[in-house]
């Protein structure tokens, strides 16, 4: 070794020598003899320096994408907390970052920032961003949900366009004279103010039918059907709009249709075909190569420019592409894995802040102008509700469930943006009508959650004297019910095996939460499948019935409190939680769950247990006589050992439990001695009592069940 050491010292010697004298050498065939001849000269100082690198443009583009990017998650993440869709944020900081707000407060770095000559690359690279979400959103459209309900799918989600629709032309009349660009049509006008009022945010809805918990139920497939076939139709109507305002006379306008048609056509009936054969063998991650990768983004880009040739821009073409995409569903999956987490975090951002610079709600500055503002926000809202809500009541939906519909389709987020923008960029809206249509897309986002909360408070307000009336029946006849919640899979397995083990007989609910909600509907349906897989096959031998629960959430501990304390459970099975900078198994996480669920708790720390023969049940005093109840199914299995030990005299140890365990009281326990067990069961009292002992006792120590009752 150490001959490599010197050999190698020797060799980067010499090089580093042979270096220096060629370049001495070097400096004899010039003409100058300053060494330094030849280099560019410069008086500037360090920071002069400085000043010139952060001025270049890439320099700046790079300052956009950072403050961009920061804001946006900053919001995202603020709004997330207040129950909001993460876009409502998105849509805020790039307002902030415009001319609302920087602009005003700081116009000199606004200026540098948000240069007029920077603007052209950010225009594209959003555009760009765009056309990927475009495709996703095409993806994640399911149209073989007409299958069921096909009737009322297709009522409501018609309805929704047309009643809107009407609203916006209606609205049009009367907003035209004072707020339409010099120059424009009132049919141009009319159509995008129709069509802007008719537009719903399918992955916006999406995420919050996700994160209520609706996905499964009538009410939600309901809604995504209806939301998903007025996406199509709306686009549709959006390409016929572009085509007629930018072609301008009509049979240029017919040409411009007739074209889209044969487009449509092309795209269904010859590149689909070829995309499901690609799909049946290449379709997973192992499969895939960048080949096919390749494949589908060199026809999302086909179908994108032929759109924008034909003149009914490049986003219908993104989507169409998104459609035709084979509905196999690991397929799909792979391809928004590659596409979805660059969009959603990088590009879409730049496109919400270069909408906010276009975005001058100072200009509404009169009452008269904020007055104009409140009434497209009324028409927008009373357009979606009595297009969607009515139709929904006469077929056949509650009202509530029909008012929830009417609330869930008026939510407009990033595609009612996607609208604004094209008809900002076609001329048809001025800068005064767009930001007030902004805000209108902002506050129909905002309000859907609120709304939603209200429906759900006056319907269990209406059947509250029922509730009430029933619970005294139901506490007699109560039977124990259990709550697995586990994030990684193969812990929901074990937390399974450990209540079998311990004879739990109880009713049994699993809880697995993903801690992202922006994911899509297809890929939460494949972690709801991997995730509740161990454990339901651990069920399915078991003969044990198990209710699951999946949910995508941002906020994973509050999703787990609310579940645990509204599902009135007697004991909940969880796994330890070690917070980063600390060696407490209880800390973090578990130690909230202490703090804020009203039902036992158990906390295990798994050592890799097998079967459970020999278990240890630590308790400190008479206080934790609840433990017994909990292990008399165990103690009664003949060949299973209980034994108990308590640091303080017991008096209300069940007779049952005398006579088939081991009780002692230990004042100084033996800790190696635990090792002869399979569990360890210790209160949470006797956790706490050993605090400064807890490493000696887990590195002793076999599997161990800690259990907390409030």
């Amino acid at each position: 070794m150490k001959k490599i050491w010197v050999t190698y010292g020797l060799a980067i010697g010499l090089l580093v020598f042979a270096s220096w004298w060629i370049l001495r050498q070097g400096r004899l065939l010039e003409n100058n003899t300053d060494p330094l001849a030849g280099l560019p000269q410069s008086d500037h100082s360090i920071w002069q320096s400085i000043i010139e690198g952060i001025s270049h443009p890439l320099s700046i583009f790079l300052l956009q994408i950072l403050i961009i990017i920061a804001l946006a998650r900053l919001l995202g993440w603020v709004v997330g907390k207040m129950g909001q869709p993460t876009v409502v944020g998105e849509i805020v900081a790039g307002i902030l970052l415009g001319p609302s707000l920087l602009g005003w407060i700081a116009p000199d770095f606004f200026g540098f920032l948000f240069a007029p000559a920077s603007l052209g690359n950010l225009q594209l690279i959003s555009q760009l961003g765009l056309i990927l979400f475009m495709f996703t959103v095409g993806m994640e459209l399911d149209l073989r949900v007409l299958r069921t309900s096909a009737l009322n799918v297709l009522v409501i989600s018609q309805s929704s366009i047309i009643v809107p629709y009407f609203m916006g032309i209606l609205l049009a009349w009367y907003l035209y004279v004072d707020y339409a660009p010099e120059g424009v049509s009132f049919l141009a006008f009319a159509l995008f103010i129709g069509i802007a009022m008719s537009i719903t945010a399918f992955p916006v809805l999406a995420r919050i039918v996700q994160e209520r918990g609706l996905s499964k139920t009538a009410l939600g497939s309901l809604a995504l059907a209806a939301a998903a076939v007025n996406d199509v139709l709306a686009w549709c109507i959006l390409a016929a709009i572009i085509a007629m305002v930018k072609s301008g006379p009509v049979h240029s306008a017919l040409m411009t249709i007739g074209l889209s048609v044969l487009f449509v056509l092309f795209m269904f009936y010859c590149v689909k075909p070829l995309l499901t054969q690609v799909a049946n063998r290449f379709f997973s991650f192992e499969t895939m190569n960048r080949s096919v990768i390749a494949v589908i983004f060199l026809v999302l880009l086909f179908s994108a420019l032929i759109s924008e040739v034909i003149g009914i821009h490049a986003l219908f073409g993104a989507f169409l592409a998104g459609v035709i995409i084979p509905p196999n569903e690991e397929f799909r999956h792979v391809i928004t894995n590659k596409i979805e987490d660059l969009t959603v975090t990088l590009l879409l951002p730049l496109f919400f802040v270069f909408t906010g610079l276009r975005t001058q709600i100072g200009l509404l500055n009169t009452p008269e102008l904020w007055q104009t503002c409140g009434l497209i926000i009324l028409f927008a809202v009373l357009g979606k509700f009595i297009g969607s809500t009515l139709p929904a009541r006469l077929s056949g939906q509650s009202w509530h469930n029909a008012l929830s519909i009417g609330a869930l389709m008026n939510t407009r987020g990033l595609m009612e943006l996607i609208v604004l923008n094209i008809g900002y960029d076609l001329g048809v809206l001025s800068p005064q009508v767009f930001a007030m249509m902004v805000l209108m897309a902002l506050a129909t986002t905002f309000m859907t959650g609120p709304v939603l909360n209200f429906l759900n408070w006056l319907e269990l307000k209406r059947f509250k004297p029922v509730l009430v009336s029933d619970t005294v029946n139901k506490a007699a006849q109560k039977a124990f019910k259990l709550l697995i919640s586990f994030g990684q899979p193969r812990a929901g397995g074990r937390l399974l095996q450990l209540a079998q083990q311990l004879q739990f007989q109880a009713e049994t609910h699993a809880l697995h939460l993903t801690p992202n909600a922006d994911l899509p509907l297809a890929e939460m349906e494949i972690y709801e499948k991997e995730g509740f897989e161990p454990i339901r096959s651990l069920a399915d031998k078991y003969h044990i019935p198990l209710h699951t629960h999946y949910k995508a959430s941002n906020n994973v501990p509050q999703e787990i409190i609310q579940y645990a304390n509204r599902g009135d459970f007697d004991l909940m099975l969880i796994g330890s939680s070690r917070p980063l900078f600390s060696r407490d198994d209880t800390g973090g996480m578990v130690q909230t769950f202490f703090e804020s669920i009203d039902c036992t708790i158990g906390v295990l720390i798994d050592k890799g247990f097998a079967q459970i023969k020999k278990t240890l049940l630590i308790v400190q005093d008479d206080s934790d006589a609840f433990l017994f109840d909990l292990l008399k199914n165990f103690a009664e299995i003949g060949h299973n050992q209980l034994h108990i030990v308590s640091t303080n005299p017991l008096s209300s140890v069940p007779q049952s439990l005398v006579s088939r365990a081991s009780i002692q009281v230990q004042v100084n326990l033996d800790m190696t001695s635990f090792r002869k067990f399979d569990l360890l069961i210790l209160s949470r009292n006797f956790w706490e009592y050993i605090k400064l002992q807890r490493y000696e006792l887990i590195s002793s120590a076999p599997t161990i069940l800690i259990i907390h009752k409030p």
